[in-house]
């Protein structure tokens, strides 16, 4: 697979965020760096880039909100945009009929949250016949705190992704792994 069969997404990486009490500018700051550098590596090769909103009616993800846009420090000129309202970016978006229009086989998902609406949607991709990279270092997500009281942190909850998802439903990598040539089956 190539650049030209192959589209970044970039999932929820939205100014709705930032209204968030989780949100933590220090925390964010690696993500940012990491999603920056994903996005101007796509762009280098000339891949299509998918960008996606989060609107629903939670007061910070309506479009009156005015915070359905991009992260201020994130650069970023997409191919195509979409507005999805629920976990997965390709459930009633045209999404998936893009892909296949543009003969699209293999995704790219970073973005915010990682275990929610990045991970759902690599799940959903790859049910889909997608071959999927999931990118971690490019997705940020916050503590969560279980009704037993144990808390986990973000990083525990990055380790849990990868987890569950490595083997089955994509394939873990670096900004570097994702940007790289796939080797030629022989």
């Amino acid at each position: 697979m190539s650049a030209q069969d192959t589209a970044l997404i970039v999932v929820d990486a939205q100014e709705s965020f930032r209204q968030m009490p989780d949100w933590d500018p220090s925390t964010a700051a690696s993500y940012l760096a990491r999603q920056q550098a994903l996005i101007d590596g796509a762009t280098a090769v000339g891949m299509p880039i998918v960008q996606i909103f989060h609107v629903d009616a939670d007061d910070t993800f309506t479009l009156e909100s005015g915070f359905v846009r991009t992260l201020a420090e994130i650069s970023l000129t997409p191919d195509v945009t979409f507005h999805k309202g629920v976990h997965s970016a390709l459930v009633d978006t045209g999404l998936e009929a893009w892909l296949r229009e543009n003969g699209i086989r293999r995704v790219i998902v970073s973005g915010i949250r990682t275990e929610q609406c990045c991970e759902t949607t690599t799940r959903h991709a790859s049910d889909l016949g997608f071959a999927v990279d999931f990118v971690t270092e490019a997705t940020l997500t916050f503590p969560m705190t279980h009704a037993s009281g144990a808390v986990f942190s973000a990083e525990d909850i990055r380790v849990r992704t990868e987890l569950v998802l490595s083997g089955r439903f994509a394939r873990i990598v670096t900004v570097e792994q994702a940007l790289a040539p796939l080797p030629v089956a022989a």
